[in-house]
């Protein structure tokens, strides 16, 4: 087993970040043939999912999630202003478990990972796991 904490920067509010290649080269790295990778946010105002990295399908899912749960007046609002973001991480994973063999991700073709910034810009780290 080999674990890792990545720090991803984000620039945006609402943000998709590609974390494809570096959860990858860790994975590669840690000369686990066989197995499992755990990845994990450790923030409740983000999100982990996984789909394709095309600018108008990005744009899409931002709209969707900015739709669904629009920036308005919260009951959490009255402590620190973000109950959106909180509100749309319960429509995102905070955890995803996919396999690993020779050493790679088995991802589809287009399939991608994606940490999801609901509260930035911020620092964030997410924690990696190869099993």
């Amino acid at each position: 087993m080999k674990s890792k904490k990545i720090n991803i920067s984000t620039r945006k509010r609402l943000e998709f970040v590609d974390i494809t290649l570096q959860i990858n080269e860790f994975v590669n790295d840690s000369g686990i043939e066989d197995g499992t990778v755990l990845i994990f946010t450790e923030h409740t105002t983000s999100g982990l999912t996984i789909n394709e990295n095309e600018s108008g399908l990005i744009s899409d899912m931002e709209n969707i999630l900015k739709k669904l749960v629009p920036e308005d007046r919260y009951e959490h609002d009255r402590i620190d202003n973000n109950a959106d973001s909180h509100l749309r991480s319960l429509l995102l994973e905070h955890s995803l478990l996919l396999p690993v063999s020779d050493k790679k991700l088995q991802l589809g073709t287009w399939q991608r990972i994606f940490f999801v910034e609901l509260d930035g810009p911020r620092s964030r780290n997410i924690s990696v796991r190869v099993i």
